[in-house]
This record gives C-alpha cells, structure tokens and sequence, in this order.
C-alpha cells in the first residue's frame, strides 16, 4: 500500500497490519467519540460563558489517546500537557470530576484548582498535566526511573506535541531514558503547530521522527488519526518497554481542528491552515473507524446506541459541574505553605 503525502511534503508509512477485532475497535472507537463529544459540549459552554478557564480542545487528535491507552493497564503511567482531556479520558479519568475541574468547581479531579490544564487522577495513573511546554517529558522519565528501580512492570508514557520537541528537555530526557534503557514511551501528536506557528517555520528538517536514531531509540512515524494503526504501534512500544527493552520514540501525525486555545477554528493563523484543515477534515480518525466499523458487521442501531449513551453521561456530567460548589476561599492557601514550615 502507497503511502499517503500529508501537508508540507511528509510521509505516512503504512504499515502491514492484522485484521482488527471487532470487540477491541468498538471499544477504541467509543472512546474516541467520547472525548469528540466531551471537547464539543466544552466548546459549547465556553461560546456561551459558562467556563472561563483557557481550555485546549483536541478534536481531530483523539485517535493517538486512545490508541496509546488502549495497551496500558490501569497502573501505568500517563503524562500530559496544555491539550490533555484527551489522554486524562483515555486512560480511564473520571469524566464529572475532569468537568467540574474546567467549571472550578471543588469536586473537580485538581479540587478546583487546576482548570483546564492541571489535570491529575493517581487512581488509573494520571499523575499530571501541566502547561509548560516539554514540563512533564523529564517526569514521565522520572517515573519510569522509578518503576525500573522497583521492578514493577508499569510502563511510563509522556504525551507531547511537536513544539516540545524544540526544546532541550525533550532531548536530555530522551538520552537518559535510552542511557538507562527505561520503560518509557515517548508520544509527539504532531499537528503541525506550535501555537500558530507552521513546523516549516520553526524547524529546518521536519522529520521529528529522526531525532531518536541519535539516541539508539527505536522511532517510527505513523498516521495518528488511524486509530488502529497507533494501536499497533503502542502494542510493539509498550511491550518492548514492560520487557525491559527500553524506550520506543513514536511520532504520530494528526491535526487539530480548532485553535490553539478555544473553540474558534482559528482558519487564518499560520501560512496554509486554511487549506490545510480542509484535507485533514476528510481524515477524520472517527468517521474512519466507524467506517471500518460498519464493515466489520456493526449495526447502526448499535453506533446510535454508543451516540446517545456517551451524550447523555456528558450532560449529567454538566449538570454534576453546575450544581457542585466552588473551593472555600479560607482554603486558598492550603496545599501552597507547608505546615510545617509555617509553625516554625
């Protein structure tokens, strides 16, 4: 099969590939659809008012969260960034708590304090989500330091967008990783942009993938809005890294269909997002799956199941965000000071 040239002149390599099972792309397939309707309800309520913190939508990006998490196991790590709904809902994140979280509110997942970008949930491994670009790559190393030190199997997996890979954290991070053959697997969602700028104008080479090859890492390159094809390529990382074999450098080409922060489509920022997006529409990782769905025997009744199921828990959890009250302010100090600190 011929590859598919993408914007700027880059290449997907499609790999051979198994026949998926049904039961496994139904499951992919309710996740992804579920983030697409959780980030557009989230849409909604910021064009109406009703959520004031900076939100980052990853619509058009949910296959690569999904596929990835999809061969976790509940203890395994998960690190984010700015643009994390997607990967806190994936790896199994308590969708009313990540809600009431963008509302403020105190039954938030961060208890009020996070918003948006500071998204935590120890129980399925969610150990955090932070703004800063590249912040949590080190701690996704850190983790996986610790988990090879303890012997115990967990797999830490830093997500990442194409504009941490310019800075030098990611490269430190990388070297250790593959110094010390931990079990880590490293993520860039490469759609593109960093901020409004293009890749073509931030970068000589735009081959990301390349860069693990200085390190020994094994890299690839995959379509990221094939959700079955991350899957496989998470199933051969995360293996690797759970056996002992060290960290795997997967660089998965998606796109995001709004703005950088917002709900606007920000058509007009960079050099050919408008053009662009509209290719990238016609790849949409959703529609394919549930194309492929339907060829595999599932039938519509079933798909308008899935559909109203996942709207309906989306507006309880709505509901649940609006009636929740907002933290204490005598509280607005607890978790900064240490106690301790300040009895001495």
């Amino acid at each position: 099969m011929k590859g598919a040239t993408m914007s700027q002149g880059i290449e997907i390599r499609v790999t051979a590939r198994s026949e998926p099972n049904l039961s496994v792309f139904r499951n992919m397939y309710y996740a992804m659809l579920r983030i697409r309707r959780f980030e557009e309800r989230v849409g909604e309520l910021i064009e109406a008012g009703e959520i004031k913190t900076p939100c980052h939508l990853c619509i058009g990006q949910e296959a690569i969260p999904v596929g990835i998490c999809a061969m976790l196991d509940r203890r395994d790590y998960v690190w984010g960034n700015h643009r994390s709904h997607g990967h806190y809902l994936a790896k199994g994140g308590d969708l009313k708590a990540m809600m009431a979280e963008i509302y403020g509110k105190v039954t938030g997942c961060s208890r009020g304090r996070g918003g948006s970008m500071h998204l935590v949930d120890p129980d399925v491994g969610i150990l955090g989500t932070v703004p800063l670009v590249a912040g949590t790559i080190p701690l996704a190393v850190g983790a996986g330091l610790a988990s090879k030190l303890r012997g115990d199997r967990r797999v830490s997996v830093s997500f990442f967008g194409d504009g941490a890979t310019d800075e030098g954290h990611f490269y430190e991070s990388l070297n250790l990783a593959a110094l010390y053959r931990l079990p880590v697997v490293f993520v860039c969602e490469n759609n593109f942009y960093s901020t409004h700028m293009h890749i073509s104008e931030r970068r000589a080479n735009g081959n990301i993938c390349n860069v693990g090859d200085l390190y020994g890492v094994p890299s690839k390159r995959i379509d990221g809005n094939d959700v079955f094809e991350v899957y496989q390529a998470a199933k051969e990382a995360v293996e690797r890294a759970r056996s002992g074999y060290g960290p795997t450098f997967l660089e998965c080409l998606t796109y995001r269909w709004r703005g950088h922060v917002g709900s606007a489509l920000d058509l007009d920022v960079g050099i050919t997002r408008r053009q662009e997006l509209k290719e990238w529409l016609r790849r949409d990782p959703i529609a394919r799956a549930k194309a492929r769905l339907i060829e595999l025997g599932l039938s519509e009744n079933e798909l308008v199941q899935i559909e109203e199921s996942i709207v309906a828990e989306i507006e309880e959890a709505v509901a649940f965000a609006r009636e929740s009250p907002y933290p204490d302010e005598s509280e607005v100090s607890t978790n900064v000071f240490s106690d301790e600190g300040a009895k001495r």
